[in-house]
């Protein structure tokens, strides 16, 4: 059955007039429109967060580049000390070097120094701009409060799991929908990411 245009029923025409249906369309990607971080807002999309390991492997190039620092400028007080007095003495400069890692040079240069050898960056939400100084301080302090408490949330996402209904495929799909939001709005991209989605907001074709 045929309409008077000669169009079959139930499809729908392509016209002069307007733009092909969606399906139909480009696939979505940095380069084209699409749903972008926040309800209602269209652009390019949002760069995703970068890999689980990548981040932890940044993290743990944090606190080994720390440790050794700190360690090399309390040696000289190590010989005459007690184990409480090197692990006293250690404090100091191990928060001193994390707030300049975590704070100074993630605002001067997009990430700290494991996050810049494992290719991530900082940006800020949802303008996935530069993060400011009041942001990355927030986000230092809950760091400081995150680390010890790791094992409590390991074994707190375990037991989710172990007690998930629907499946794998619901529990991954859960979890990658209701995923723990930054405190401070922060997100950590690869830095390939967040080159194509800057190319794709000044009107490159990637």
């Amino acid at each position: 059955m045929t309409t008077s245009r000669g169009h079959r029923s139930g499809r729908v025409p392509h016209t002069p007039y307007g733009p092909p249906p969606l399906a139909e369309g480009p696939r979505l990607g940095y380069g084209y429109p699409g749903p972008s971080y926040g309800a209602g807002r269209t652009g390019p999309r949002t760069p995703p967060r970068a890999g689980e390991m990548r981040r932890y492997l940044a993290v743990g190039l944090d606190c080994y580049l720390c440790l050794v620092v700190s360690g090399l400028l309390v040696r000289p007080h190590v010989d005459s000390a007690t184990v409480p007095q090197v692990a006293g003495l250690l404090v100091g400069p191990v928060l001193v070097l994390s707030f300049l890692n975590q704070v100074v040079l993630t605002a001067l240069v997009g990430a700290g120094a494991g996050k810049l050898i494992m290719g991530i960056r900082v940006v800020s939400l949802p303008d996935v701009g530069r993060p400011g100084p009041g942001r990355l301080v927030r986000r230092w302090l809950y760091g400081l409060c995150w680390l010890p408490l790791q094992p409590w949330y390991g074994v707190r996402a375990h037991l989710a799991r172990s007690g998930g209904e629907g499946g794998p495929g619901h529990r991954a799909g859960h979890e990658e929908n209701v995923a723990h939001p930054d405190p401070a709005g922060l997100r950590q991209v690869r830095r390939s990411d967040l080159a194509a989605h800057r190319r794709a907001v000044a009107g490159r074709t990637v």
